[in-house]
């Protein structure tokens, strides 16, 4: 059993230390220190900043081995609790499509949260497509065919293939992220749930926000 312990701090000067426990056997990601993405995204510098929302944010970095990544650094008063970063470890780190985003590892060092994945080119579909005009990529018909057909693969495959089952419960645009040929990749799976193979029927409400 992996131990990861968490500092939350409270509006007052004083700190609270919470540790939070993960099966090795579902952690199959590397494990970062916190001076080796400070490193790989020189020092979260404005400059490698590619994304940011209420979760904190997302920056450009190149690992030790010269791979690009997309590390995304939770924010003290992100919406994205323990439990959700937990969660969204332990339902990606050992499943892999053509179609959900790959996760490399984490960082749970002090009051540091944050999860390392695959770098993609453009962005998320919430800034290409539907980003007023900031976006210079040009989006065919076929091209929108290519990226519904895509995330409903990535769907499928959760619901259908993987075992247990995956309910993401929080698919919107800015969830829907575009590599360089425009193959879109399913991401956040924080407030995703595990479903019981034997189930065929599941009612559950949409977790995430706008």
């Amino acid at each position: 059993m992996t131990c990861f312990s968490f500092f939350f701090r409270k509006k007052a000067a004083s700190s609270v230390t919470r540790t939070v426990e993960l099966d090795e056997g579902i952690l199959n990601v590397t494990v970062y220190t916190y001076k080796e993405l400070q490193i790989a995204a020189e020092n979260f510098s404005e400059k490698n900043k590619i994304g940011q929302g209420g979760f904190g944010s997302v920056y450009k970095g190149t690992l030790k081995n010269g791979t690009l990544a997309a590390i995304k650094v939770l924010s003290a008063e992100s919406r994205q609790g323990s439990q959700e970063f937990l969660t969204e470890i332990e339902v990606i780190a050992n499943i892999e499509h053509d179609n959900l985003v790959k996760l490399y590892g984490c960082c749970a060092e002090g009051n540091h949260r944050i999860l390392v994945y695959g770098y993609l080119e453009n962005n998320s579909l919430a800034q290409t497509l539907l980003g007023g005009g900031h976006s210079s990529i040009q989006f065919s018909w076929s091209a929108r065919c290519k990226i519904c057909v895509g995330v409903a693969r990535g769907l499928a495959f959760l619901h259908e293939e993987v075992r247990p089952h995956i309910i993401h419960r929080d698919i919107k645009a800015s969830n829907i992220l575009l590599d360089k040929d425009l193959s879109p990749k399913i991401s956040d799976f924080g407030l995703a749930k595990f479903i019981a193979p034997n189930l065929t029927h599941v009612s559950t409400r949409v977790a995430g926000t706008a």
